[in-house]
């Protein structure tokens, strides 16, 4: 199975994914897949559960290795290398996944501020300020020195978001961020998404929500069996896909 190519070439990519291949115990999950983001350019991904979407996002920053293929970020840092700085990686790169993984022992602020402190070596109180900036940004000024377990899910959701923004990545990588929340919550944490969108933040994102992706995508990547089978413009992928396995996809998110 051959993925089509998307609108970025390997020159002008800030992402560029490169036939890769991962396995897990024999099983392969990414087969040979394909990608390239455009630096500014919001891409989403779609697919039924087990079809790579957050295997692709943990090899992205460098959680997983791979198996074969390459990775490379800005044409500079080769992620699949076995020497690659993957600390500067992640300087670069931030993830958030479905399980919001904050601290329970430290507070809100604290959170956020930990990673400035501890990898930028910013000084407390300008990382201080920054966080509450950050969180006053996201509706979060008043939970600042609360601990997570005071926290809504979608509160904690979006505290999760500003913890990864707080080390000014070039690239942000969302994997499935709602699916853990209440349908009520859902549209507060990705409200948040829309303004780093708005923004001009790259994004690679993880989702079932598909009017989200409607309305925020550049470009959704529909993945079926470990590779981008079918991608596009929003409206033209929504409205009339060209492959089979896409418009069975479509039809079962519509009724679900």
């Amino acid at each position: 199975m051959t993925a089509e190519a998307g609108p970025s070439s390997a020159s002008t990519a800030m992402l560029e994914v490169a036939r890769v291949w991962k396995s897990f115990d024999g099983l392969s999950v990414l087969r040979g897949l394909d990608l390239q983001v455009s630096r500014h350019e919001a891409v989403v991904l779609i697919g039924a559960s087990g079809s790579g979407k957050s295997t692709l996002l943990r090899c992205i920053n460098g959680l997983e290795s791979v198996d074969a293929g390459s990775i490379t970020l800005d044409g500079d840092l080769e992620v699949t290398d076995l020497d690659a700085d993957l600390d500067r990686l992640r300087r670069r790169v931030g993830i958030v996944f479905q399980s919001y993984n904050l601290f329970p022992h430290m507070s809100v602020i604290d959170n956020v501020m930990l990673a400035p402190r501890k990898v930028l070596g910013v000084p407390r109180e300008q990382a201080r300020r920054q966080a509450a900036a950050l969180l006053a940004r996201f509706g979060l000024a008043d939970k600042a020195d609360e601990f997570p377990d005071r926290l809504s899910g979608g509160q904690s959701q979006r505290a999760a978001i500003v913890r990864a923004l707080a080390m000014e990545p070039e690239l942000m990588l969302f994997d499935e961020i709602t699916s853990a929340l209440d349908p009520l919550l859902v549209s507060e944490v990705l409200d948040a998404v829309r303004d780093l969108r708005a923004g001009g933040l790259t994004i690679v994102m993880a989702t079932h929500e598909m009017q989200f992706a409607r309305d925020v995508a550049d470009r959704v990547c529909f993945l079926h069996e470990g590779v981008v089978l079918e991608q596009g413009p929003p409206e033209a992928l929504f409205t009339a896909p060209r492959q089979q396995q896409t418009a069975d996809f479509l039809a079962r998110a519509r009724r679900a």
